[in-house]
């Protein structure tokens, strides 16, 4: 089954793929990517499998999301792409630049490094599945019942981006809550050791974030012989939605 995307610009030879991270959607990176499309590139902003608009499917780990965008690649035949991932967005784009570097031009990684992460989303989820629909029937009524598990207001704002109207007075939830709820240890997982990709990689991390670490840089550049490595300053995690300026800056210099 073919990824859902929104596809901004015009084909002009540059291809700029964007992978959103969990519990996310394309739409999140849309300012930036009009931005990159306003700079000569074509930015596909992809949901990911079980994410968004796209395919729902019990099967969720980071091999079949790698195959997911091949198919998405061949399917609009583009190549020489550069592909840019958060989070669990950035692994998948870390994996498949190591399966199919004769796709990839350049690799952009924001604020996740190659290494195994325990599980963290614990909280997140149980919120979510607390989200009733049957008596929820506003937004606001959403945010209510959310609020109890997650204290952060940007965060259950991002959370709630997902939800849209089934039905006429029906709520729901465009992410496949149950799969990823099951299968979240395979958001954790760490890139397979022998992943290498040779090509010109950023990796990005928000100065404010501890996803990156100083001692991840040896594994960085084990996986990625060509890495940089820089900060976004007054961000943490999102920190293309906490500094979108910084974020594009660098970024661009760096296509560029």
């Amino acid at each position: 089954m073919l990824l859902h995307s929104n596809i901004l610009g015009e084909k002009q030879g540059r291809q700029f793929v964007i992978l959103h991270g969990f519990l996310g959607m394309g739409d999140n990176w849309k300012t930036l990517g009009k931005q990159f499309s306003e700079h000569s590139f074509e930015a596909h902003l992809i949901d990911q499998r079980n994410h968004g608009s796209s395919f729902w499917d019990d099967t969720f780990n980071y091999h079949v999301m790698v195959e997911d965008l091949k198919h998405y690649c061949d399917h609009f035949k583009i190549s020489n792409i550069i592909l840019l991932g958060h989070s669990m967005g950035g692994k998948t784009a870390m994996l498949f630049a190591a399966m199919y570097p004769e796709l990839v031009s350049k690799l952009i990684i924001a604020d996740i490094s190659p290494r195994f992460y325990p599980l963290h989303h614990e909280t997140i989820l149980e919120g979510l599945n607390a989200l009733d629909f049957e008596i929820i029937k506003s937004r606001g009524e959403a945010d209510t019942v959310l609020s109890k598990y997650i204290s952060d207001f940007g965060t259950r704002q991002f959370l709630l981006k997902n939800l849209y109207w089934k039905a006429k007075g029906q709520l729901a939830l465009r992410m496949n809550l149950k799969v990823l709820t099951n299968q979240i240890a395979e958001v954790g997982e760490a890139l397979p050791s022998n992943a290498i990709f040779n090509k010109d990689t950023l990796f990005l991390r928000g100065e404010k974030s501890n996803y990156i670490t100083s001692e991840d840089e040896i594994s960085i550049r084990h996986h990625f012989p060509k890495a940089k490595i820089e900060s976004i300053k007054n961000a943490g995690h999102w920190l293309h939605a906490e500094n979108p300026k910084g974020f594009f800056d660098v970024t661009i210099q760096f296509v560029n």
